[in-house]
C-alpha cells in the first residue's frame, strides 16, 4: 500500500482555500475514484491525468487508486486540480519521494501530452498559499510572472509533467520545444472567458486603453462637467452627467480614468486577482497597476453587473471595475432591479452572493458614472423648448433612477447644449488630461495625508460621524447645507456627502480646510442646482 500527499487550492471568489491533495493505492482491481465534492471538471481529471503521466514516460499503476480532496465539505471545481493529482499518484506509486511533496502547493491542468495549462486565479491562489504557510508553488511556466507577485513564496515554472518529475527526483531537466514564433500559442486557448473581451466594454488595461488619442482637452466647454470629473476623480466620488445628445457626457466618462492616480501595490494585486480570477488578465501583463474601466451595454442583466451566474459565482461588472470606472451610460435604459442592486455595493464596497453551495464575496469599491438624456427624446431643457415630450412621459423617464440609488451620487451635473462659438473658440480649450492629473495627484496626497493611521484612503471613505468629529471646515461654513437639511431638501446621507465633496474641493484648491465658497461648490455639484458658485477651481484659490 503506498499514500502520498500534496496541496492545491481551491477558489471561493477571490479568496482561497488550501486543498489537501491525497492518493492511496491499495491491492485490488485497478480502478481510479477521487473523491472530496468535486464537480464535473474536476471529476473529468481522472482521464486526464491519467492520460498525461502515461505520456510523460511514467508508469500508471495497476492498483485499486482513491484521490481524496480535503477538507470534504468545500465544494472543488476546475482543472487547477491536475497538477497536484498526478502528482500525488505519482507519490503513491513511489515514482517521487512523497516527503518532497508534502509541503509544495501545485497549481495547473494538464494536457493530455503531458503539458501544463495555465488555469484562471494563480494570483488569488498563491496569496491563499502564503496566508497558509507555504513557502513552495509550482504552475505553469506562463503564469509564473504572475505568481511572482507574491512576496515570500518561492515559484517554480514548468512546461509539462516531464519537467516537473525531473526536478521532483532530482533528474535531468527535459527541454520542451518551444512553439513556432507568430502561432497562437496553444498554452493560452481557452483561458479567456467567453463574453469578457473588449467589445463587451470591460478592459483590465483602464487609463491605458482609454488614452490613446483621448485627452480632456478634446471636451468643448462644459466648465461645470469639467470640474465634477476631476472632484470626481480626486475624491472618487460618484457622478451623475445628465444633458442632451451630443453634449460630451461619453468623452468626459471615457477621459476619467486617464486623470486617476496609478494604484498602489495593495490596490493592484486586489485589482489583478479579480480579473485573473475572471480570466481578464491582458498577456504579458501580469500586474495591472492603472485603473480599470468597465462600460456595460445598457442590456446587461443584474447577475452581469452585480456578479453570479450558473454554477460558480463570477464577478459581474461592479467587482471588475473595483478600483477603477463603472461607467453606465444611458443609465434609465437599464432595468430597475439591475440598478438598484448597486445600491449596497456603493455603500459597502463589497458584493456578497449567496448560493446553495455557499457564498461568494467579491471587492466592488469602484466609481461609479451616470450618463442619462433628460428625457426620452433627449432634447429637454430649461432654456429652449424643443423637447416634443410630455411632462408625464418625462417624469416616468426620470423616474427610472431610483431615488435612494441617486442619493448615494455625490455629484450631480447639466450638461448643456455646445454653442457654436465654443466649438470655434480654439484658444478657449480646457486643461489637458495631464495638467488636470497632476492636480488630481496632488489632492489625493493631501487627503493621504490627512487621514493617515486611518483605514481610508480618499475622502468618499470616510464615514460621516468620523468627518463631523474629528476634521471640522470653517465656522460657518455649513450653514447653508443645513438649512437645506431642515427644508427637507437633503437627507442626512445627503450632508455628509456634501461634506466630503466640500474637503475633495478643498485639497484641490489647497485649502487646509472647507470654507464657505468650497462648500457652496459642493453643494452646487451634489443638487445639481445653479447657486452662482465659482465653477472653475483656479478660482477659488
Amino acid at each position: 500500500m503506498g499514500f502520498a500527499r500534496t496541496c492545491s487550492v481551491a477558489l471561493v471568489g477571490v479568496e482561497g482555500v488550501v486543498v489537501e491533495v491525497q492518493a492511496d493505492l491499495e491491492p485490488g482491481v485497478a480502478a481510479f475514484t477521487l473523491v472530496g465534492l468535486p464537480d464535473k471538471s474536476l471529476t473529468e481529471s481522472r482521464d486526464r491525468v491519467r492520460a498525461a503521466v502515461v505520456n510523460s514516460g511514467a508508469a500508471w499503476p495497476q492498483k485499486k487508486l482513491t484521490v481524496g480532496l480535503s477538507p470534504a465539505s468545500v465544494p472543488k471545481g476546475g482543472s487547477g486540480f491536475d497538477l497536484a493529482v498526478a502528482c500525488a499518484v505519482l507519490g503513491a506509486a513511489e515514482v517521487i519521494d512523497p516527503r518532497v511533496l508534502a509541503d509544495i502547493v501545485m497549481i495547473g491542468e494538464v494536457g493530455l501530452d503531458g503539458r501544463v495549462r495555465p488555469v484562471r486565479g494563480i494570483l488569488p491562489a498563491v496569496l491563499a498559499a502564503a496566508d497558509a504557510g507555504y513557502e513552495q508553488v509550482v504552475v505553469p511556466e506562463c503564469a509564473a510572472a504572475e505568481a511572482s507577485l507574491v512576496p515570500g513564496v518561492s515559484v517554480l515554472g514548468v512546461r509539462s509533467l516531464r519537467q516537473l518529475i525531473a526536478v521532483l527526483t532530482d533528474g535531468p531537466v527535459p527541454d520542451e520545444q518551444p512553439d513556432e514564433v507568430g502561432r497562437p500559442d496553444p498554452m493560452l486557448a481557452g483561458l479567456r472567458v467567453p463574453g469578457t473581451g473588449s467589445a463587451t466594454g470591460m478592459h483590465s488595461l483602464g487609463a491605458a486603453l482609454h488614452d490613446v488619442g483621448h485627452d480632456l482637452s478634446d471636451v468643448v466647454g462644459q466648465m461645470a462637467a469639467r470640474t465634477a470629473v476631476e472632484v470626481s476623480a480626486a475624491g472618487r466620488h460618484h457622478l451623475f452627467l445628465e444633458g442632451p445628445p451630443g453634449a460630451g457626457k461619453t468623452m468626459l466618462a471615457e477621459r476619467l480614468p486617464a486623470i486617476l492616480p496609478p494604484l498602489q501595490r495593495e490596490e493592484s494585486l486586489e485589482v489583478t486577482a479579480v480579473h485573473s480570477v475572471a480570466g481578464l488578465l491582458p498577456a504579458g501583463k501580469p500586474l495591472i497597476d492603472a485603473a480599470p474601466y468597465c462600460a456595460p451595454h445598457h442590456s446587461a442583466t443584474m447577475q452581469a453587473l452585480v456578479g453570479g451566474g450558473p454554477g460558480v459565482a463570477r464577478p459581474g461588472a461592479v467587482s471588475l471595475s473595483h478600483r477603477g470606472v463603472l461607467f453606465l451610460d444611458e443609465a434609465p435604459e437599464f432595468s430597475g432591479r439591475a440598478l438598484d442592486a448597486l445600491r449596497q455595493p456603493l455603500e459597502a464596497g463589497h458584493v456578497v452572493i449567496a448560493r446553495s453551495a455557499g457564498v461568494v464575496r467579491f471587492p466592488a469599491r469602484f466609481l461609479m458614472v451616470l450618463a442619462a438624456n433628460p428625457c426620452p427624446c433627449g432634447r429637454f431643457s430649461r432654456t429652449d423648448e424643443l423637447c416634443d415630450c410630455t411632462p408625464s412621459a418625462i417624469r416616468r423617464y426620470q423616474a427610472r433612477l431610483s431615488g435612494p440609488l441617486l442619493d448615494r451620487v455625490d455629484l450631480r451635473v447639466e450638461v448643456d447644449r455646445v454653442t457654436r462659438a465654443e466649438l470655434s473658440d480654439f484658444a478657449a480649450r480646457g486643461e489637458s488630461s495631464a495638467t488636470v492629473a497632476d492636480r488630481v495627484r496632488a489632492a489625493r496626497e493631501r487627503a493621504a495625508a490627512r487621514l493617515a493611521g486611518t483605514p481610508w484612503l480618499t475622502n468618499s471613505e470616510v464615514p460621516g460621524r468620523e468627518l463631523r468629529t474629528r476634521w471640522h471646515p470653517e465656522s460657518g461654513a455649513m450653514n447653508e447645507a443645513e438649512r437645506h437639511l431642515e427644508r427637507g431638501a437633503l437627507t442626512a446621507r445627503g450632508i455628509d456627502r456634501v461634506l466630503r465633496v466640500a474637503w475633495t474641493v478643498a485639497d484641490l484648491v489647497g485649502h487646509a480646510r472647507p470654507t464657505t465658497t468650497d462648500v457652496a461648490v459642493a453643494l452646487q455639484l451634489r443638487t445639481g442646482v445653479p447657486r452662482g458658485a465659482p465653477m472653475a477651481l483656479g478660482a477659488l484659490t
